[in-house]
C-alpha cells in the first residue's frame, strides 16, 4: 500500500491518498477541501480512486467530500452516524471559519467499531474512537503498522473536547483503551501536523502518556 498526505484548508488538514501497488484503486481520506490539490495528485499517481474515507464530521475534514463524491462518481464511507450532526452543521461551520458554502450529505455507509473497508487488494479495520466527535473513526492497516486517526491523537497533544459532544475522559479512553493496544510500533498520521507513533505517545505524551 502506498499512501500520499495531501495539506488542504487553512487549517493545513491532512488529507491522504491511498492505494493498493497491485490494482492501483485509491481511497481518500478526510477530503476537507482544496480539491484541485487532490486532483493533481490523484493524476500525478496514475490511480483510481473508488471510495472516500471520513474519520469525523469537522469542516476541514469533510468539507470537500459532497463535491469530490460527485465529481469522481465515489462513495462516501464513514465516519460513525453519531457524527451525522456535525454533517447537518456544515453551512453553519462554514460561515463561522470563513470557508467557502459545503454541501452536506449523507455517508453511502456508516462505519461502526469493527468493521472493515477495503480497496483493491487492501483491507483497513475500523475503530470508533469518540471524545473529540461522538462519530469519530480511526483507520487501521495491520499489515503495514499504520493508523488514520483524524484528530483523536496528534504529535504531542491530543484532540479538543471543547466543541458540542466532544469529552476529555472519553477521547483519553478511547486512545488508551483502543489505538496503544495496536502497538508501540504503529506508526499514525494524524488530522494535523507530522506523524508520529503510539509507542513515542504513550511514552511522552503529555495528555495521555505514562507520565500524565
Amino acid at each position: 500500500m502506498k499512501a500520499q498526505i495531501i495539506s488542504v484548508t487553512p487549517f493545513q488538514q491532512n488529507c491522504t491518498l491511498l492505494w493498493c501497488e497491485a490494482t492501483l484503486e485509491a481511497a481518500v481520506i478526510d477530503p476537507g477541501g482544496d480539491l484541485d490539490l487532490i486532483h493533481r495528485a490523484i493524476a500525478s499517481a496514475r490511480v483510481k480512486p473508488v471510495k472516500i474515507l471520513i474519520t469525523h464530521a469537522h469542516l476541514d475534514h469533510v468539507g470537500g467530500a459532497a463535491q469530490l463524491a460527485e465529481q469522481l462518481s465515489l462513495p462516501v464511507e464513514g465516519p460513525q452516524s453519531e457524527d451525522q450532526f456535525w454533517i447537518d452543521l456544515l453551512p453553519t461551520q462554514c460561515e463561522r471559519s470563513g470557508f467557502p458554502p459545503a454541501r452536506t450529505f449523507t455517508p453511502d455507509r456508516w462505519l461502526e467499531h469493527g468493521d472493515a473497508v477495503t480497496f483493491g487488494q487492501e483491507t483497513l479495520e475500523i475503530l470508533h474512537c469518540p471524545g473529540h466527535t461522538p462519530g469519530h473513526v480511526v483507520f487501521f492497516h495491520r499489515g503495514e503498522r499504520l493508523a488514520f486517526v483524524g484528530d483523536v491523537l496528534f504529535r504531542g497533544s491530543i484532540g479538543r473536547t471543547d466543541f458540542p459532544r466532544g469529552d476529555h475522559a472519553t477521547l483519553v479512553a478511547s486512545i488508551r483503551e483502543r489505538l496503544f493496544p495496536l502497538g508501540d510500533g504503529v506508526k499514525f498520521v494524524p488530522g494535523h501536523g507530522p506523524m508520529s507513533s503510539f509507542g513515542e505517545e504513550r511514552q511522552s505524551n503529555p495528555y495521555v502518556g505514562m507520565r500524565a
